[in-house]
């Protein structure tokens, strides 16, 4: 049931408006606040999903509650009530962050309107918010092993700036958990967080993604069409196996690092891009541009900072918190009870060679913990880890 507060100084619109939301829809519960001052002290000690708020009120005005709310429970949308002089001031009160405001005497339709957009923009931002938690449980670095904390201190200050970086490491051993965590400790945090898996895409199809293409640029070209380093505008482009893209590709990926510019397939318009691009290999690239298959100037455009990523084989102490993580996870993904592994089977594990990394790791707990006794034992590692 949505919670709204209704901050009005004159009692009668007060009853107005109450009496409108609670009889129009059963899922509004509504409360009351006779002026500005009292309605904060409501809000500050109660979740309200929507504010309708007066302008002008004694002990402290409309614009002043909005000012308030947005330092304390800034994700609350507030629609400001105004009368036929304070037009000026409630659109005044749009830029700084209210939904909308509503004329006196309130028209039925819009004021019933405004609040369900209002209410439908509130669960939007609670999704979203919830969404970005997941996401970042999702891209968790799980480790305390000395090469790891380097890793993370690298991030830490690296994230803030503008920094390109290049991650290297072997597959599997999570160079795009990497990626995510420089682009959620950002400054572009807000804004996309694009993947490109270059060695996924065809090479003659890998431009058009990343750049776009016009309509008639190709055969299948029937629309235009707007490419990666679009969509990630004022956020982060992430070009995972890097090492896979062709020479023509790499040229104008060097051209948009450079100059801000990219154009689309079968154009020859500029579009300006502001993107932050981080990418990632498990090739040598200073191999490949010995043997031409890479361009050398890229490479330096693309490593300002560069991350290796170790094999698991080289932080085999991080192997017992990993398990952990990977059991906990598993568990509510399946919704199963969480299971626990024998110190002897974690030092078996320990033992292994994980020529898969990471990945090999959760796939083995996985097996474990649906193949394994109630507690996994050194016995079951043995038996099912297929080593």
């Amino acid at each position: 049931m949505a919670k709204i507060l209704v901050i009005e100084d004159e009692a009668a619109i007060r009853r107005v408006l109450v009496k409108i939301l609670s009889e129009e829809n059963d899922k509004y519960k509504v409360f009351e606040a006779e002026d500005g001052l009292s309605g904060v002290e409501k809000i500050k000690g109660e979740d309200y999903d929507l504010v309708l708020c007066d302008i002008k009120m004694p002990k402290m005005d409309g614009v002043e509650v909005l000012e308030a709310v947005k330092k304390i429970k800034p994700e609350i949308p507030m629609i400001m009530i105004s009368g036929h002089g304070d037009l000026d001031t409630a659109v005044n009160t749009m830029r700084l962050g209210a939904f909308d405001y509503i004329s006196k005497p309130p028209d039925l339709n819009r004021l019933l309107n405004t609040v369900r957009n209002a209410l439908d923009r509130k669960e939007l931002v609670v999704e979203n918010k919830m969404l970005k938690k997941k996401v970042s449980k999702s891209y968790e670095m799980i480790g305390e092993s000395e090469a790891i904390s380097d890793i993370k201190n690298i991030i830490e200050k690296v994230a803030p700036t503008d920094a390109r970086v290049l991650i290297t490491g072997p597959n599997g051993t999570g160079k795009e958990l990497v990626a995510h965590w420089i682009h959620q400790k950002s400054e572009r945090s807000k804004g996309p967080m694009i993947e490109v898996n270059c060695a996924a895409i065809p090479g003659e199809l890998i431009e058009s993604e990343l750049f776009g293409h016009v309509k008639g640029a190709f055969t299948s070209a029937n629309k235009d069409r707007a490419g990666k380093f679009e969509a990630a505008n004022g956020g982060t482009i992430f070009l995972d196996e890097i090492g896979d893209m062709s020479l023509s590709a790499q040229a104008k990926v060097l051209r948009a690092l450079q100059e801000n510019k990219i154009q689309r397939v079968g154009s020859d318009k500029d579009i300006k891009v502001n993107v932050r691009v981080v990418a990632a290999t498990n090739k040598n690239l200073k191999k490949e541009i010995a043997d031409n298959k890479f361009r050398e100037d890229l490479y330096h455009r693309l490593a300002v900072i560069l991350i290796k990523v170790p094999a698991l084989n080289d932080r085999r102490e991080d192997i017992p918190l990993l398990v952990d993580y990977f059991t906990s996870k598993i568990s509510n993904e399946q919704g199963s009870p969480t299971k626990s592994f024998s110190d002897k089977a974690i030092k078996q594990l320990q033992q292994y060679d994980w020529t898969g990394n990471i990945r090999e790791l959760r796939n083995v707990v996985e097996r474990l913990i649906i193949l394994g006794g109630k507690e996994v034992s050194e016995e079951d590692v043995k038996l099912f880890a297929a080593k």
